[in-house]
C-alpha cells in the first residue's frame, strides 16, 4: 500500500509539472473516446428507432415502386411521395376481412417546411404506438371536423412554427417548402387541436381532414385516368378520388403475406412495404459498410490517442532523467520507477476517458437533436451499451501499454551518469 501511495504521488507531482502537455494529451484521448462511444451507441440508437419502430402499421401501401421511399414517406415523413393510388383499391383493401385498419393518407403541401398530411379520422383512433396508446390531443382541445377546414398539428409543429389551438394557416403547395417559397394556397385552415408529444415523426405533421386535399385549390384528381377539378358544394365522385399512400394493420400475418403476392408480383399499379420494419431493416443492412468505415475510423483515432500518450511521457524522459537517478539513489527500486511511468500513462488515459465521457454526452445530445430536428425521431443517447464500459478499460489498458516504451527507458537509467553535476 505504502508503495502504491508512493507510485501516486510520483504520478500527480509529474502531471502537474507537465500540465499543458498533459491537458493536450487528456483532451486527444477524451475526443477518441467520445468519437468511438458515439460510433457504436448512437448508430445503434438509430436502427433501432428506424427499424423497430413505435408505431404499430405492418405495412404500407402505395403507388408502384421503391418500397424504402414508400415508407420513408408515409412512416417517417420524409422523401417524396411515389405517385397515388386509385381510391377504389384503398377501398378495396380496407374492406378485405384480414385488414384491422387501413388509414389513407393525402400528401402533397406543406407549411414552413413541415407536412400537411390529409387524412380521416380513423388516424386518431387506429394509429396506435406500441405501449397500446392512440394520438391524443391536449387537454381542452379537439380532432378535426372531416367536413370543416380543420387541423390538427404536432407538438414539434405548435414548438417551431408557434401555431396554437385558434390560430390559423394557409398550406403552401410542394413539400419541404419554406415560408418564402412556393405556391399558398387560398384555403385557410383552423388549428383545432395539438397533439401531445410522441416522440416520433408524426409530431412534425398537420393534420387536415382528406376531402381538404382533394378541394385545395389548383389540385388535380386523375383517379380515372383523366384530370378532375372538384368544384366547391359538390360531391367528388369517388372514381376521381386518390390517395398517397395506406397505412394498415393485419388481424393476422397470412393477410400480409397474401396481399404482398396479390399486390407485389401479380398486380402492377401498387406496391405493398411488408413488413414495415424488414424494409427499413433492409436500408441499415445495405448501409452497414458506413458504420464498418466510422468503426475503422474510431480505431485509428484511438491509436492516434494512445500514440500521443507515448510521445508526451517519451518527450520527457531526457529532463526525468536525474529525477529518476535521485530516485533510485534514494533507494526506489528500478521496478518503482518502471510502475510510476505505466501508471502514468494509464491516469492519464483514464483520465482521458472519464472526460471523453462528458465528450460523448455532448456530441450524442447534438446528434439526437439533429435527428428529431429533422426526422422527429428521438434517439436515446443513454441508452445503455456495453461500449461505454469497454472502451474506457479498453483506453486505459492501451494507455498504460503505451507507457511501456518510456518506462522501460525510465528502467534502465544510469544512476551513477545522471547524477554528475550538470553545469
Amino acid at each position: 500500500m505504502k508503495l502504491f501511495g508512493t507510485l501516486l504521488l510520483m504520478v500527480r507531482r509529474s502531471l502537474r509539472q507537465h500540465a499543458l502537455s498533459t491537458a493536450v494529451t487528456v483532451a486527444s484521448t477524451a475526443l477518441a473516446i467520445a468519437l468511438v462511444m458515439a460510433v457504436f451507441n448512437v448508430s445503434q440508437q438509430a436502427e433501432r428507432s428506424f427499424t423497430a419502430g413505435d408505431l404499430d402499421v405492418e405495412a404500407v401501401l402505395g403507388a408502384r415502386g421503391s418500397e424504402v421511399q414508400l415508407v420513408l414517406n408515409s412512416i417517417y415523413h420524409l422523401e417524396t411521395s411515389p405517385g397515388n393510388l386509385p381510391w377504389s383499391l384503398y377501398r378495396e383493401v380496407a374492406e378485405d376481412p384480414g385488414v384491422r385498419f387501413a388509414i389513407p393518407y393525402a400528401v402533397g403541401d406543406s407549411y414552413r417546411t413541415f407536412r400537411v398530411v390529409g387524412t380521416t379520422t380513423d388516424v386518431f383512433r387506429d394509429l396506435r404506438f406500441g405501449d397500446g396508446s392512440t394520438l391524443a390531443v391536449r387537454r381542452g382541445h379537439q380532432i378535426f371536423d372531416p367536413r370543416n377546414r380543420e387541423a390538427v398539428i404536432g407538438s414539434t409543429v405548435a414548438e417551431r412554427t408557434g401555431l396554437k389551438r385558434g390560430d390559423s394557416f394557409n398550406p403552401t403547395h410542394g413539400v419541404g417548402v419554406g415560408a418564402d417559397g412556393g405556391v399558398v394556397h387560398d384555403e385557410r385552415y383552423l388549428v383545432v387541436g395539438v397533439l401531445e408529444p410522441t416522440g416520433t415523426p408524426l409530431d412534425r405533421v398537420l393534420w387536415i381532414p382528406i376531402e381538404g386535399i382533394f378541394r385545395m385549390g389548383g389540385h388535380k384528381l386523375r383517379g380515372t385516368g383523366e384530370e378532375f377539378e372538384a368544384e366547391a358544394g359538390v360531391d367528388i365522385p369517388d372514381e376521381h378520388k386518390e390517395v398517397s399512400a395506406v397505412l394498415l394493420g393485419f388481424r393476422n400475418r397470412s393477410t400480409g403475406f397474401r396481399l404482398s403476392q396479390l399486390i407485389n408480383r401479380q398486380g402492377k399499379i401498387a406496391t405493398l412495404a411488408y413488413p414495415v420494419q424488414a424494409v427499413m431493416g433492409d436500408i441499415f443492412n445495405k448501409l452497414g459498410w458506413v458504420n464498418r468505415v466510422l468503426e475503422v475510423i474510431a480505431y485509428l483515432v484511438v491509436a492516434v490517442a494512445a500514440g500521443s500518450i507515448l510521445a508526451s511521457i517519451y518527450n520527457t524522459m531526457n529532463e526525468r532523467r536525474r529525477e529518476f537517478a535521485i530516485l533510485r539513489a534514494l533507494g526506489a527500486r528500478r521496478s518503482t520507477v518502471f510502475g510510476a511511468i505505466v501508471l502514468e500513462a494509464g491516469a492519464i488515459a483514464g483520465l482521458g476517458s472519464l472526460v471523453g465521457l462528458v465528450v460523448y454526452l455532448a456530441i450524442g445530445m447534438a446528434v439526437a437533436e439533429i435527428v428529431r430536428s429533422r426526422t422527429g425521431v428521438h434517439l436515446n443517447v443513454l441508452a445503455w451499451h456495453p461500449i461505454f464500459v469497454a472502451a474506457p478499460l479498453g483506453m486505459v489498458a492501451l494507455g498504460a501499454a503505451s507507457g511501456l516504451l518510456p518506462a522501460l527507458k525510465a528502467y534502465k537509467t544510469d544512476v551513477a551518469e545522471n547524477l554528475v553535476p550538470q553545469s
